[in-house]
Formats: C-alpha cells, sequence, structure tokens
C-alpha cells in the first residue's frame, strides 16, 4: 500500500479547455509546501480561501491563483488539503503540478484522493465506488444512482445485517464460555428467527444488486394530461389490446390503470392516470376525485417516464405544455417527459416544435413512432443505469453470496441440534464477509481493485 502520509499532487479538473481548472494536494505537508511556493498561509486552524500569485518560471511567469485551503484534518481526505483553482488550460494546470512536485509533492496515483478518503473514515467502499459512478455518469439515472449508493443506501443496510450478526455472536459465544454454568443467553428459537430474518435481507440486498449489475429493469411509464384528453385511448392502442375504459364523457379513468408488456426486450410499466381536475368541496363526487388525484400524482411522480397526453385541438400546445410542466411538482431525477398532442386527425395546423409527436388512435398516425421513441429511451436507461453500480456488484457478488451460504447453515446447525461453536464459526465468517463488502475488513489486494478503476486527481 502507499504511503498515505506523503503528500500527494494532481490535476483534479477535466483536462481539457476551461475557463476553471482545479489542482489537488492532500498530505502532511501540503501547508509547507504552499508557504514554499509563495501562498501566504498564517497559522489557520479553519478551512480558508487564500487569493494569491504562483511564479511558473518562464514562459508562463506569475499567475493568479485561488487556493482553497484545509489546514487540518477537517478534510475529504482527513488530512490537510488544498485546491488551487485558476485559469483551466491544461500546460498551465500542468505547470503547477511540476512546481508542486518540485517542492516536495509526489504525483498522485488512481483513485489516490478517494482512498484517503476511505481510510479516513469519510467513506466506506460501497460509498468510494459510488464517488467513481458520480464521476462517470453520464445521463441523469445513472448518476441518480450513484448519488444513492454515496448517500448510504447500500451501505446503512449491510451494516445494519453486520452489526445484528455481531450481537448475535456476542451471544453466542458468551453462552459457549458459562456451557457448565447452564445460562441461556439467547434461545435456539430465537436465535433462528433473528438468523432468518437477516438471511431475507441479505437476500433481497443480492437480488437488487444482482437486477442492477445484469439484469434489465422495468421502465414505469405514466401517461398524465387534462379528462378526456385520450389518455386511455392512447394506452390501449400503446400495448395493443383493450386495457382501459375509454367512452367520450370526460373523468372515465378514476383508479390506476396498469398492465406490463414487452418491447424489444425490455419492460415496460405503462400506468394510465386519472384527468388532472378539481372539484369543490360541495361537489357529491369531491373525496372520490380528490382520492383519484392523490393516486396519479403518487404514480406520475415514481414513473421514470411521463408521457403527457394534449388535445390537439384544445388550443396552444406550448401554452398548454408550460402549464403541465411543473404542475405535478418533484419527481424521480432521472424521469423524463414526453410530449403528446392526441388526436391528431382533428388538426390541420400543427406546432413547428419538434417536442410534440403527433398521435391519432383513429388514422394510426404516431403510435408507432411514440412506441418507438419509448423503446429506444428504455433501452439506453437500461445500458447507462446499471454503471454506477455494476462495480459494486461485481466485487461485492461472492462475498455476499458466502454470508448467505453461512447464516443458510448456521440456521440448519441449530435446528440440528448441533453444538454452538459451529454457528458461531459460521457466523465469524458471515460478519468477515459483510466486512468485505464495506471496507470494515480489506485487504491491499481489495483496495487497489476498487481505487485502480479512478482517474488521476480523485
Amino acid at each position: 500500500m502507499l504511503d498515505s502520509e506523503e503528500t500527494i499532487v494532481a490535476i483534479a479538473s477535466p483536462t481539457s479547455p476551461a475557463l476553471r481548472g482545479i489542482v489537488r494536494m492532500s498530505g502532511q505537508a501540503v501547508v509547507a509546501i504552499l508557504r514554499s511556493v509563495g501562498v501566504a498561509v498564517a497559522n489557520e486552524k479553519r478551512p480558508t480561501v487564500i487569493e494569491s500569485r504562483i511564479e511558473l518560471g518562464s514562459p508562463l511567469g506569475e499567475i493568479e491563483v485561488s487556493v482553497s485551503l484545509w489546514p487540518t484534518s477537517q478534510s475529504y481526505t482527513g488530512q490537510p488539503a488544498a485546491e488551487l483553482h485558476t485559469i483551466g488550460s491544461v500546460p498551465l494546470l500542468e505547470s503547477i503540478v511540476r512546481v508542486l512536485s518540485a517542492a516536495g509533492a509526489r504525483a498522485a496515483r488512481p483513485g489516490e484522493f478517494t482512498m484517503r478518503a476511505f481510510l479516513a473514515g469519510r467513506l466506506d467502499l460501497p460509498q468510494a465506488e459510488a464517488v467513481l459512478g458520480v464521476i462517470e455518469a453520464e445521463q441523469r439515472g445513472s448518476l441518480e444512482h450513484a448519488l444513492r449508493q454515496l448517500a448510504g443506501n447500500l451501505s446503512r443496510p449491510l451494516e445494519h445485517m453486520r452489526s445484528e450478526m455481531l450481537d448475535l455472536l456476542a451471544d453466542v459465544e458468551a453462552g459457549l464460555d458459562f456451557v457448565d454454568e447452564d445460562i441461556e443467553f439467547i434461545s435456539d428459537q430465537a436465535l433462528v428467527e433473528r438468523l432468518t430474518t437477516i438471511h431475507a435481507a441479505l437476500q433481497e440486498t443480492r437480488r437488487v444488486m444482482e437486477s442492477r449489475a445484469g439484469n434489465r429493469s422495468r421502465a414505469v411509464v405514466a401517461l398524465r394530461g387534462n379528462p378526456n384528453a385520450g389518455k386511455s385511448h392512447l394506452i390501449n392502442a400503446l400495448v395493443g389490446r383493450e386495457v382501459a375504459i375509454v367512452a367520450d364523457v370526460a373523468g372515465t379513468t378514476r383508479d390506476i390503470v396498469s398492465v406490463e408488456t414487452v418491447i424489444d426486450g425490455t419492460e415496460i410499466q405503462w400506468v394510465d392516470t386519472a384527468g388532472i381536475e378539481s372539484h369543490s368541496h360541495e361537489d357529491p363526487l369531491f373525496e372520490i376525485s380528490a382520492a383519484s388525484q392523490q393516486h396519479a400524482l403518487r404514480a406520475s411522480q415514481n414513473a421514470d417516464m411521463r408521457v403527457w397526453c394534449v388535445d390537439a385541438s384544445a388550443g396552444d400546445l406550448e401554452t398548454l405544455r408550460r402549464d403541465f410542466a411543473s404542475h405535478d411538482g418533484s419527481s424521480k431525477r432521472s424521469s423524463v417527459d414526453v410530449w403528446v398532442a392526441t388526436k391528431s386527425d382533428l388538426v390541420t395546423q400543427r406546432s413547428d416544435s419538434p417536442s410534440w409527436i403527433y398521435t391519432s388512435v383513429v388514422t394510426g398516425e404516431g403510435v408507432q413512432t411514440l412506441r418507438d421513441h419509448i423503446a429506444d429511451w428504455a433501452a439506453s436507461r437500461d445500458q447507462e443505469e446499471v454503471g454506477s453500480v455494476i462495480g459494486t456488484a461485481a466485487r461485492c457478488a461472492g462475498a455476499l453470496g458466502q454470508a448467505a451460504t453461512c447464516l443458510e447453515s448456521s440456521i440448519t446447525l441449530i435446528r440440528h441440534g448441533e453444538g454452538h461453536e459451529f454457528v458461531a464459526s459460521e457466523l465469524r465468517v458471515a460478519v468477515e464477509c459483510l466486512g468485505e463488502v464495506t471496507g470494515a475488513v480489506y485487504t491491499d489486494d481489495i483496495l487497489d481493485r476498487v481505487f485502480g478503476r479512478f482517474c488521476i486527481g480523485k
């Protein structure tokens, strides 16, 4: 393992021309190196920003830099750190790295900054891998998955399972220590029940990770719009059969209508929602309407794609689009909106905006175009959303599988009345396996495999 006390330096911004660029340093000698290159650092104990100049030699001369300094361990890496912000010229940034290297820093290896954050306890391994996912994310879906993993949505349940197993292991081993005293710290029935609960939670975590890493996930497409905008007609045409009741009377759809199909190998869950409307409290249909609007809103906010259906003859489409754009409030970060002008057979003039897909269930116009558009989106979503978690899933598969096997063996041993020393042995292995996943237990090989995929400067 590399010496984590050495001061490292690297370009932290993309190596392409930009308005601003960043050079990052971390290590015990950060303050001394900055002072040696002319940055006036006082005896700071708190994060600070210093406006300064650095001499880069001929032909660049002296340049202005803004130095963000963390002089103590209260930084991302858990040690003194600094970022030098200046013009985003790659040759200029490379020159700053050379000057800082000559003053005592060494070039950072791929992922070394994030590895130091891990070693300092700022991140666990799944969160560190999520940093890579954030860096590599090219679309909203992959960024959403990476941010969720970075926030601990994988680490928290695994750490909870590991903590539960440690508690059980302590009870089992305490019983072994006092076996001659006939003291029961935990009954076999309670032990089996708790291990079964942990095993079920672990299997669910494995299922989710395997699904994200290797299988296509179901895409939820919700149809939204005003009453009588043709949503139910359209969903029937899209799925190729009658799944929603259609009528000329506005407000026919009250409950959520959901159906699943497969398009080009991708699962699509189509959701037809109630038309957007409001009733006064005096209206006898108020409670029914309010409930249907709540269900429709919830379905819309949870959808991966919202297909907004607007009657092509209802007026200015762009005005209607602006009205609808913020109607449903917050939605999934990765959700997308598609704008469909329905009943196109009733109009002769059309919007020039490419945002609109014109459809008619009477003539069939645009239905296949819309279906193809959704299929292409769903296929690309499958490919990009797994990127941020596939590395974690691949690394964790063996350890999680072994932990599950150990839990199964423990339950079998207890039910067959075998000695608790065998149960304790299985639990120790299971705890160690989960520790490998979260980073509570690690080796140099594991760290090399995780952080070797990073780019330099991260």
